[in-house]
């Protein structure tokens, strides 16, 4: 039986693990990452196998893997392959003037919790949305996930096709999701398909792809909050 048949409910704190996880292991490679591995490792026996098994797949795979390769494959698979992109709304929009519309719901849904990002920031990557979702608000960062389920579920088809290291961090995400739907199921056969729409416009003030979250700033009272790194249950 395949470890994507079967659905387990997840707890918040498990949500919380899960995503944080996914976070930390999508997020541009650095030392940081590589220190944090075992942590990772050690979180992943607190979920669900389905979940679990392939956060520690991708873990396996970085770990002991020169950084200089990582560095350069990361680059390779998320910055130059269209159906391996971390922003949630290209696979919807392409670079079309829509997509504008939709990295302004992404920032609505943050400010509206008290969490602001930099112009710098586009809103809608991945690691940005799962950290929100894990340790913000899950309902709303869930939503927003949910919103784009055919674009993250052909990432996830595109890295396991692909081979790639980072597939079964992406594979967990989709695993703490409800299944497919019928117009899901048919949305991600035409994504396939189709790729992203492909007319280009500029998309300032947000950043370009290459996102790297960096260190969260100190809040301040009655302001915004920024988002906190990844903290797992003990691992201070």
């Amino acid at each position: 039986m395949s470890r994507r048949s079967t659905r387990t409910a997840l707890s918040p704190e498990q949500l919380t693990i899960a995503w944080q996880s996914a976070s930390l292991l999508l997020g541009y490679p650095d030392q940081d990452l590589l220190d944090r591995l075992e942590l990772v490792r050690r979180a992943s026996h607190e979920l669900p196998g389905t979940v679990g098994e392939p956060l520690r797949e991708t873990v396996a795979r970085l770990d002991g893997t020169p950084l200089t390769d990582l560095e350069e494959e990361y680059v390779d698979t998320f910055d130059s392959r269209r159906r391996h992109n971390l922003f949630l709304t290209y696979f919807a929009h392409g670079d079309t003037r829509k997509r504008g519309v939709a990295l302004l719901r992404f920032k609505q849904t943050y400010l509206a919790s008290g969490v602001e990002l930099s112009d710098e920031e586009l809103p809608d990557h991945l690691c940005v949305a799962l950290e929100f979702a894990a340790t913000v608000d899950q309902e709303s960062g869930r939503q927003l996930i949910l919103d784009h389920r055919a674009g993250l579920e052909l990432l996830r088809l595109s890295l396991v096709d692909a081979g790639s290291r980072w597939a079964g961090a992406v594979e967990a995400v989709t695993a703490t999701l409800p299944p497919l739907q019928g117009d899901e199921i048919e949305a991600v056969r035409r994504l396939a398909a189709e790729g992203p729409p492909e007319e280009e416009v500029g998309l300032t003030p947000y950043a370009t792809p290459g996102f790297d979250p960096g260190p969260a700033q100190p809040a301040q009272p009655d302001q915004p909050v920024a988002l906190p790194m990844p903290s797992f249950p003990g691992g201070r």
